[in-house]
This record gives structure tokens, sequence and C-alpha cells, in this order.
């Protein structure tokens, strides 16, 4: 079973001089319950559906399946998601043995920063730059899926 741990902190300071890449992401929602998410993403020039489930209690760990489908199915698929959607650019950022995907928001959800950090283990420890601001893990108005109401 596919499992992700990440770690999520709102970002204070500048960081994109720090970038090896540069991803424009939009995503758009086929589920948005609390159980699940179905997510349809267009990263690029790829495409990919992720199906979520939700962490179990006390816990920053849940399991993930991500796909990589034709980018014509996606642009087909987006007709048929939930209303809202995500637009972003992702920047990657190494940081120790770590990569942070830092997002930067744009439409309705711009000025919005929130650096992630996938973790092998949820007591993982890692560096923190500077630029890393407030956590927020778990915090519900931070996922992605609630940000396109």
């Amino acid at each position: 079973m596919a499992t992700e741990t990440e770690r999520k902190f709102l970002v204070k300071g500048e960081f994109r001089h720090l970038a090896i890449r540069e991803i424009s992401i939009l995503q758009c929602y086929f589920s948005i319950d609390p159980y699940k998410t179905i997510r349809l993403r267009i990263a690029d020039n790829k495409a990919f559906l992720t199906i979520k489930g939700r962490p179990q209690k006390d816990s920053i760990t849940r399991n993930e399946w991500e796909f990589q489908i034709p980018f014509s199915d996606a642009t087909d698929m987006m007709k048929i998601c939930l209303p809202g959607k995500i637009v972003k650019t992702r920047y990657l950022i190494p940081s120790g043995i770590h990569t942070f995907e830092v997002d930067v928001f744009h439409e309705k959800n711009e000025g919005l920063v929130i650096a992630e950090i996938e973790l092998s283990a949820e007591d993982e420890q890692f560096e923190k730059p500077d630029w890393l601001g407030e956590e927020v893990t778990g915090n519900p108005n931070y996922y992605n899926a609630n940000l396109i109401k």
C-alpha cells in the first residue's frame, strides 16, 4: 500500500532564488469528502490521477496512490470535475537530504504560499530553512481540496 507522510508550513520569506525547478500546476477534484480525495492534476505537460485516503487519528500519514494518465484524457476529464480549481506554481527547493515543494497559489488563492515536505517517518528530523513559517500540518484550512471552495 502506498502512503505519504507530509508536513506543511506557511512561508514567511523569499525562497525562489533557491529553486532548482518550477512547475505550473492546474488541479481539480472528483471527490473531496472527509474520507477520500480524488484529484486530477496537470503539471506542465504531464497529467496525474491521485487518490488519497483520510489520515489515521493523530497521524500525518495517509494512503496515497498516484497514476500518470494521458494528457488528452486529463483535459477531457477536467470537464466533469467538481466546480472550482487550483492554479499554482510549485518550486522545488533542496534542503539537506530533503526537497521542499513550495506552492505559490494564483487566482482566488492569490497570496497564499505553502511549503510541504515528505518524510519517511512521522518523527523524521529535517532542516528548517529560515523562510519557513508557521506549521499548518493537519489544519483543514490549508488542504488543497478545501482551497477550491
